[in-house]
């Protein structure tokens, strides 16, 4: 009885080592490292969503103001939020591009709302505008460095799952390579949008 288990106890002690050798513990903590990173991202996502109500009924206020651009806005930000973003979608490349790209629509369109708005002085000189505005720069910022550290948490498990021999263990597991954030992606992110402004109308001259 005590050679059984003492025989168990060597055979765990020697699985868990290979397990260790393997790869096993990396992808474990990798793995999680990629979640919390991608749970911060989700964050910073929100917190920008969660703004944009507050951004669209401010601007409305202002007289003339483009109403395509306040549209894009609006809809870009329903489908962004309209995509259930779990925790799975990190392991689903189809349903992580789809999400990438709502999220793309919603910056450029938020991207192009600030660049008319420098149009209107009485916006630049609406303070809770203004203050909407620094928020919303900050949040931007903030999405940046989130996704460059899930781009990097994505990398280093990806190469964990792509090398040999832990591309094995991976298989054995089903530990999967994961999408991430596409080159495309971030230099469409990074570049302003292109705007050709036209006066807004004046107001038609009152008959005497």
């Amino acid at each position: 009885m005590k050679f059984k288990t003492w025989f168990a106890g060597l055979f765990a002690a020697v699985v868990l080592s290979s397990l260790s050798g393997c790869g096993y513990n990396d992808f474990q903590r990798l793995d999680e490292q990629t979640k919390a990173a991608w749970s911060e991202v989700l964050n910073q996502y929100q917190r920008r969503a969660d703004l944009v109500p507050n951004i669209v009924a401010t601007v409305k206020g202002e007289a003339n103001f483009e109403q395509e651009t306040l549209t894009r806005v609006i809809e870009a930000r329903a489908k962004a939020t309209s995509i259930q973003a779990t925790p799975e979608l990190i392991n689903d490349p189809a349903a992580f591009q789809k999400f990438q790209a709502a999220q793309g629509e919603l910056t450029g369109a938020l991207s192009r709302l600030m660049v008319v708005s420098e149009q209107y002085p009485s916006l630049k000189a609406n303070q809770a505008f203004q203050d909407l505005r620094v928020t919303l720069e900050g949040t931007e910022n903030r999405i940046t460095v989130a996704r460059g550290r899930y781009v990097q948490a994505v990398q280093a498990y990806n190469v964990l799952a792509r090398s040999f021999p832990t591309n094995l263990t991976a298989k054995m597991f089903g530990y999967s390579v994961k999408p991430n954030f596409t080159v495309e992606n971030e230099a469409a992110i990074s570049k302003p949008p292109s705007v050709s402004f036209d006066k807004p109308a004046a107001p038609a001259a009152a008959s005497r």
